[in-house]
C-alpha cells in the first residue's frame, strides 16, 4: 500500500471521528490539508475504515463505544416505527465506527417509493427529500430528518434510503472484508444487547 494513502486515510479519519464527515469529504479535505496534487491517488474506503477503527482504539474507545450504543438504539426505535418498510442499518452505525458526529442511515424497501413520504406525513414528520446514489448506482428517494437522542441528549440526522423492493434480494450482502453491509431489526437489537452485556 501506497505510504501517502496511508497517511492521507489517518488524516481523513480523525476528521471522521472528530468532525463527522462522510468518507468522500474526509478525504479530498485530508488531500488539501497535506497539501497534495488534487490527482493524488486516495485510499479506498476499506483502508480508511481501518484508520478509522484504529483513532477510534486509541483516542476515544469508551466516549465511542457509548455513543455508538445510543445511535443503535435510536437506530432500532425508527426501525420499529417504520417496520412496513423491511427497514435495514447500514453505513457507521451498522459497522460500530460511528460517533455522536455520525448520521444513522436506514434502508427501505417498498413497492411504491412515495409510500414512505406518505407514512412520515402521516406521523407529522418533517423531512427533507433528494435524489442520492443508490446500493447499485441508480438513483434513489432519501428522506433525511432530525431524531432526537434521549441518551445523547441532542439531534441527529436520520436518512431514509427508499428502495423498490425487488433491490431487497439484488442488493450486495458483504463487503470486501466479508462482513455483512446492513442488519434487520433482529440483528441490530443482538448489537445492543451484547454491548449492553
Amino acid at each position: 500500500m501506497n505510504g501517502i494513502q496511508e497517511e492521507i486515510a489517518a488524516v481523513a479519519a480523525r476528521m471522521v471521528v472528530e468532525e463527522g464527515l462522510d468518507f468522500g469529504s474526509a478525504k479530498r479535505k485530508a488531500l488539501a490539508q497535506l497539501d497534495l496534487p488534487e490527482r493524488s491517488a486516495l485510499p479506498d474506503n476499506a483502508l480508511l475504515e481501518r484508520a478509522v477503527e484504529e483513532y477510534i482504539a486509541v483516542f476515544c474507545p469508551e466516549e465511542q463505544a457509548h455513543e455508538l450504543h445510543a445511535l443503535r438504539l435510536l437506530g432500532a426505535r425508527w426501525m420499529r416505527r417504520l417496520q412496513a418498510f423491511k427497514p435495514f442499518l447500514c453505513g457507521a452505525v451498522w459497522s460500530g465506527i460511528a460517533t455522536r458526529r455520525s448520521d444513522i442511515y436506514l434502508q427501505l424497501f417498498c413497492e411504491d417509493s412515495k409510500m414512505a413520504e406518505v407514512e412520515l406525513i402521516n406521523l407529522n414528520i418533517q423531512f427533507s427529500p433528494r435524489r442520492v446514489k443508490g446500493l447499485l448506482g441508480e438513483q434513489v428517494d432519501a428522506l433525511s430528518i432530525h431524531a432526537w437522542s434521549e441518551e445523547l441528549g441532542e439531534d441527529i440526522g436520520l436518512h431514509l434510503m427508499v428502495y423498490d423492493l425487488d433491490d431487497l434480494r439484488r442488493a450486495p450482502k458483504t463487503d470486501a472484508r466479508g462482513r455483512r453491509l446492513r442488519g434487520d431489526l433482529r440483528a441490530v437489537e443482538q448489537l445492543i444487547e451484547t454491548s449492553d452485556a
